[in-house]
């Protein structure tokens, strides 16, 4: 079992915002949350743990309650410094975790890739670390501002994170440097100083760290407004009859009509053609490949918990949803009064804003099996770009 500390109990100081540097907007969403859906959508990783500055879990779990994750977290305060904050986080490990990987919070470019290529180097060495290696010539300089010597440049790695270490040994790391009163600048560190080895996994010079507001801009162009940016678009279609006796479930809102529609789970229409349009998109089939009507557990299941699922793996492949257009067929009930709750409820699954949801619903003119009332369909297409 594989369980993430995510760091996020910072100043942010730099950044000049008055506020977490992890609950600034990027591309309409928190950094955290960003963040958060780059971890999670790695599949080695099972649990979560978001550390948080004092007074600031409120507003913390306001965003992982939005986020609708699927996988389990609990939110920690943390400490005065980083390291005691990440210590708070291993005391709540669960013990039947193996490995731990540790995040920081204002690095929401990170690839799930590249979080699998480091968990796999820990499982083989007990510590491992994502790095790339400097470009620039690095020189040491004394107090009076002039050079001392040159750096080999070769041998010199920026370390980034996440950082990937056996449970047991990222304890007793933190252990030895509590009793020795040692503070470390990451994590890595501390399991150097008990003389172990730590492996060294190339990352990406993506994977950025969010610290002054230029960082914000670069993140941007990287994450899709970039001349370089790469999209992918699909389409959904689905179909329940309408039957007495069900509610009528579309978008995750209940609407009052006598009838409701048939299926194994909720049969959210809307939802399932939107799964469809993100899979599509993502080349990862289709909502039967993934929840066929065959298994018990979907039986009755909210489509946006499903919904939540097929997020989960785009990002796990790297995608994010950038927008939503959907439409829904059906003669009747009216359906304007909830189309703005539809918009939400989507929305707030995807992690992104209601301005990106667009539902609409429309009439067949009498015509077809919507035009006789006998079930509703709906259409969508999605727009997913590179997380």
């Amino acid at each position: 079992m594989v369980t993430a500390i995510v760091a996020a109990a910072g100043q942010g100081k730099r950044m000049e915002r008055g506020i977490n540097k992890v609950f600034i907007p990027l591309l309409n969403r928190p950094v955290l949350a960003n963040s958060v859906n780059a971890i999670l959508g790695c599949p080695e990783v099972d649990s979560l743990i978001v550390v948080v500055a004092p007074g600031e879990e409120t507003e913390t779990k306001k965003i992982m309650t939005q986020m609708a994750l699927t996988k389990s977290y609990q939110v920690v305060v943390g400490g005065s410094e980083r390291q005691h904050s990440i210590a708070n986080a291993l005391a709540v490990v669960p013990e039947t975790a193996n490995l731990v990987v540790v995040h920081d919070g204002a690095r929401p470019l990170v690839e799930s890739s590249a979080i699998s290529e480091v968990i796999a180097a820990a499982r083989i060495y007990g510590a491992a670390v994502i790095a790339v290696p400097v470009k620039d010539t690095i020189k040491t300089v004394n107090r009076d501002e002039f050079v001392t010597t040159t750096l080999e440049r070769s041998m010199l790695w920026a370390v980034q994170t996440p950082q990937v270490f056996n449970v047991g040994l990222i304890k007793e790391a933190y252990a030895a440097a509590a009793r020795d009163g040692f503070l470390g600048t990451d994590d890595a560190m501390l399991v150097e100083r008990l003389g172990l080895k730590v492996k060294v996994v190339k990352g990406r010079y993506s994977n950025l760290k969010i610290t002054t507001p230029e960082d914000l801009v670069i993140a941007e162009a990287l994450m899709g407004k970039g001349e370089n940016s790469v999209s992918r678009v699909g389409i959904g279609y689905d179909v329940h009859q309408l039957v007495s006796e069900r509610k009528l479930i579309l978008g995750g809102v209940e609407v009052a009509f006598e009838q409701g529609l048939d299926g194994h789970s909720d049969a959210d229409v809307l939802v399932h053609a939107v799964m469809d349009a993100i899979l599509g998109a993502a080349a990862l089939g289709d909502i039967g490949r993934h929840f066929p009507d065959s298994d018990i557990s979907y039986k009755g299941v909210s489509s946006l918990s499903l919904l939540a699922v097929v997020r989960d793996l785009v990002a796990g492949k790297g995608w994010r949803t950038e927008n939503i257009d959907a439409v829904i067929v059906a003669e009747k009930p009216k359906l304007a009064p909830f189309i703005t709750m539809m918009n939400k409820n989507i929305a707030e699954v995807l992690g992104i804003s209601d301005e990106q949801v667009n539902v609409k619903a429309t009439t067949t003119e009498g015509l077809g099996f919507a035009g006789r009332k006998e079930g509703i369909a709906a259409h969508a297409v999605a727009c997913i770009v590179r997380a």
